[in-house]
């Protein structure tokens, strides 16, 4: 029998894009959210063994602010939105934006698919699996609705079905021969 893994995802506090309703680019977090971040003062329960984080600047700010040195995880980086980086929702023809949020394969905007981005995910939990530790990865909300959706068995339909706010943790916990969700969205500040 395996040990027991414990998975915390913690998505990154409040950036510009996230008020904006934008596709993220490279930015860092803004006043709120390091306001909000600084007022959570950390995660509850036993330190973790291991702190992962993804290797956009605002996942290592929300790290580094909820007092972890954590190592870069790079399958933990953000759906890559490939042209629509940076640009608002509404900057996109309406049959684009349907197309990404209904088509999990979708791809004509030179980014990951949905479906990519979910085998990620799974070759990396996968890789967890087993190891016993206690571990926080500070990532993104793509990673943890990917994260949540691999380990329920969903379909990628569901992708945009989940809400998962900024500083909200998700846990999974891997005993052989599967991931199972503990506990899901608890927002920190």
């Amino acid at each position: 029998m395996s040990a027991v893994t414990r998975l915390t995802l913690v998505t990154h506090a409040i950036t510009d894009a996230v008020q904006g309703a934008r596709f993220p680019a490279e930015e860092p977090l803004n006043p709120l959210g390091s306001r909000s971040v600084e007022k959570a003062g950390g995660l509850p329960g036993p330190a973790p063994e291991t702190v992962l984080h993804a290797p956009e600047v605002r996942a290592e700010q929300t790290c580094r602010a909820l007092g972890f040195t954590g190592a870069l995880e790079s399958a933990l980086r953000d759906l890559d939105h490939g042209d629509w980086a940076g640009k608002s929702m509404d900057e996109l023809a309406p049959e684009q934006l349907m197309g990404w949020l209904t088509d999990p394969g979708y791809r004509d905007h030179g980014g990951e698919s949905i479906t990519d981005l979910l085998d990620r995910v799974g070759d990396w939990l996968h890789g967890l699996a087993g190891s016993g530790d206690r571990i926080v990865a500070v990532t993104h909300p793509a990673i943890v609705r990917a994260a949540v959706l691999r380990t329920l068995n969903a379909p990628p339909e569901s992708f945009w079905r989940i809400d998962i706010p900024p500083l909200s943790a998700t846990t999974l916990h891997h005993r052989a021969p599967a991931w199972t969700l503990r506990a899901t969205a608890h927002e920190l500040a």
